[in-house]
């Protein structure tokens, strides 16, 4: 018996990477898999179906079941066709993962409009479309009397709390955490789930991003552990899709042997000054500072991505 004996998945960005070790190893918990992808390349461009096609052929050789879907996240009645198409080959749709991402790094300076465009539509965009659709899909199934047990699956980032180069990108996947709490309230009553991730693991887009191409290469000695192994990052997605996880509107860092559950942006009493009726900017001027020691604390927010990859791989390794 597997963890997911019965329910199907629809995973968006599942040729490569980390997709693509959800969607093997959901199918080897027993899950029947919507295997989406549109088959560009890092940075939005291009279409192919092979990659779909290629993990479908995996899936099956093991023997699963799969079907591919070449549709873009960001295409409204792509994303329509990606939920009918679980429904019409497997005959229901129970998990929903928003994988699909993609870069185009530049400082604000540089950043042109169609690289933040591009960035934000298939992040924020393309987690929305197929969500809505499958919400809807949901809400019927629930207003039709039958018991639903639907879980989402978003994907954010460490980059969500500030990266430097990646203004379109980090901006993206904060958003993509505050969808999770919003979703995760209004679905609940037609019982669904909605949980988030903000992974570190070696992946095309990480191999990309300024210093980190060493940090998260594969060891040496095929005998360590490989911390970065996208592969790490799929037990708890398929934990997450199933019927009996307690678990809404969390968003959890997963990495490597880690697993933790942010507490998201806190305001302490110690982070609150307040007056005697309204502020005055003299009054501000003189207090302010006090509020988590002013600017060094602010300077200190948006450092490097690299800095939260580093520091990953040194917890680890002194365990």
């Amino acid at each position: 018996m597997g963890a997911l004996d019965g329910r199907v998945v629809l995973i968006t960005g599942a040729g490569r990477g980390i997709g693509r070790e959800h969607a093997l190893l959901m199918a080897s918990e027993g899950a029947k898999i919507v295997v989406n992808d549109l088959g560009g390349t890092a940075d939005g461009t291009g279409a192919d179906q092979g990659p779909a096609d290629e993990v479908v052929a995996e899936i099956e050789a093991m023997g699963g079941e799969a079907v591919a879907n070449g549709d873009n996240v960001t295409d409204w009645e792509g994303a329509q066709r990606m939920v009918n198409q679980a429904v019409e080959a497997f005959g229901d749709l129970h998990v929903l993962v928003n994988n699909a991402g993609i870069l185009r790094d530049r400082v604000v300076v540089n950043m042109t409009e169609p690289e933040w465009d591009a960035v934000v539509d298939v992040h924020m965009k393309g987690h929305f479309c197929p969500t809505r659709w499958a919400a809807a899909y949901w809400r019927e199934q629930s207003k039709a009397g039958k018991e639903v047990s639907g879980s989402v699956i978003n994907t954010a980032s460490g980059a969500m709390l500030g990266n430097l180069g990646q203004l379109n990108y980090s901006g993206a996947k904060a958003g993509i955490a505050a969808m999770t709490l919003v979703a995760a309230g209004e679905l609940a009553r037609y019982g669904v789930r909605v949980n988030c991730l903000a992974p570190i693991a070696r992946t095309r887009l990480t191999l990309q991003t300024p210093g980190l191409e060493e940090v998260v290469r594969a060891p040496d000695d095929p005998a360590k552990f490989d911390l970065y192994d996208p592969a790490n990052i799929s037990p708890l997605v398929a934990y997450l899709g199933m019927e009996s996880c307690p678990f809404t509107g969390g968003v959890f860092h997963v990495g490597g042997n880690e697993v933790g559950l942010y507490q998201g942006w806190s305001l302490s009493n110690d982070d609150i000054i307040a007056a005697d009726g309204r502020w005055t900017v003299d009054g501000l001027t003189d207090i302010a500072p006090r509020l988590g020691d002013g600017r060094s604390k602010l300077a200190s927010v948006a450092t490097s991505i690299g800095d939260t990859f580093k520091g990953f791989g040194k917890r680890v390794a002194t365990e």
